[in-house]
């Protein structure tokens, strides 16, 4: 089994690799982005104090994060593997993860770090906020997640670095060769890693 943390900031293209990568190695996918959505758009008591967070471009708290995270998972397995997309964010919440895979026997296999500079990220949310019609798509809003990324969550990128687990690849260029350098990495993973 394996499993893969996909992470960058947003507009990495987190969510347009991972479908790739669904598809080639038959892998699960789950991103809490879309998950949280789903629940805002449900209208539930979850999406409503997730909403609150989101639309101030801050993280939901890791409680929160982690008990949609089992849940989901566990409906997602047995299976060959989980891409998860967006989460961790925290050290705490990649602790855990460590914590909750391993109660079920398994581990992060390998954390797939894309590398874009912040300029490139805010023109590719804005672009998207244009098509999408997502409220949070917005340059005050983008400018706020990109600082809590670089405060909250890049130092994950070294806690995974000292696990031994953490792979960067350059997030832009042609979406073709983003996906060939992550399925090199992918591909040298061993089975039981």
């Amino acid at each position: 089994m394996k499993n893969i943390v996909i992470f960058g900031a947003p507009g990495s293209g987190k969510g347009t690799q991972s479908q790739l990568l669904v598809e080639k190695y038959g892998l699960r996918h789950i991103s809490t982005g879309d998950v949280l959505r789903a629940e805002i758009k449900n209208g539930t008591e979850l999406g409503q104090t997730a909403k609150a967070y989101i639309d101030k471009g801050q993280l939901i708290p890791d409680s929160l994060m982690i008990e949609i995270l089992a849940t989901t998972y566990d409906a997602l397995c047995p299976c060959s593997g989980v891409i998860f997309d967006g989460f961790p964010r925290t050290i705490p919440q990649a602790e855990a993860l460590k914590q909750m895979l391993a109660e079920r026997g398994t581990r992060v296999s390998a954390m797939l770090e894309l590398q874009v500079p912040d300029e490139m990220l805010l023109e590719r949310l804005l672009n998207r906020g244009k098509t999408s019609g997502r409220a949070d798509d917005n340059e005050e809003t983008i400018r706020a997640r990109l600082d809590v990324y670089h405060a909250q969550t890049q130092p994950l990128a070294e806690w995974y670095e000292r696990e031994g687990k953490r792979n960067t690849v350059r997030g832009y260029g042609e979406i073709e060769e983003i996906n060939r350098a992550l399925c090199t990495i992918i591909d040298s993973i061993p089975e039981n890693a």
